[in-house]
């Protein structure tokens, strides 16, 4: 496989996620901007929802996306690493488990800082936590499949 051929097919993915974390973590992705969404649809099924409801509910979806985003990025960071081929018989490597878990987390603290610099967004410690769970959760995810597939 060429160069082109081998980032094109392993790496791109993985930037492409990135790309997509960063431009959450502009004023794009603010939590005033996603309110004017999810505000009208909680209340078109409950029409007399407590904003303070709202507020749990969106906060709560928020944070699953967190997890659900940097899940993504630590199989892909991982897929990436491993470049794992059909009727693939390496035995799984937990030092490429951890080079994912690991540069997703980095990435994590990097959009925390990043977000610092912009008016309406806070950095959070808790969110680097909930992105590095949402990395090793992806990454163990990967894991726990191929070892259900073995046991077929």
């Amino acid at each position: 496989m060429s160069k082109l051929g081998y980032f094109t097919r392993y790496w791109l993915p993985v930037c492409a996620v990135m790309a997509a974390i960063f431009l959450a973590s502009t004023d794009f992705g603010a939590s005033h901007r996603t309110s004017r969404f999810l505000g009208p649809f909680l209340r078109w099924f409950n029409p007399s929802i407590a904003e303070e409801t709202i507020r749990e509910i969106q906060y709560f979806i928020r944070k699953c996306g967190h997890l659900s985003e940097y899940a993504a990025l630590g199989i892909l960071v991982w897929r990436a690493r491993r470049r794992p081929m059909k009727a693939d018989s390496r035995p799984w490597d937990w030092e490429e488990a951890a080079f994912a878990i690991g540069c997703a987390a980095a990435y994590a603290v990097s959009d925390e800082m990043h977000q610092a610099l912009v008016p309406s967004r806070d950095p959070s410690l808790l969110d680097v936590l909930i992105d590095t769970s949402g990395a090793t959760f992806g990454v163990l995810g990967v894991w726990a499949v191929g070892r259900l597939r073995k046991q077929w």
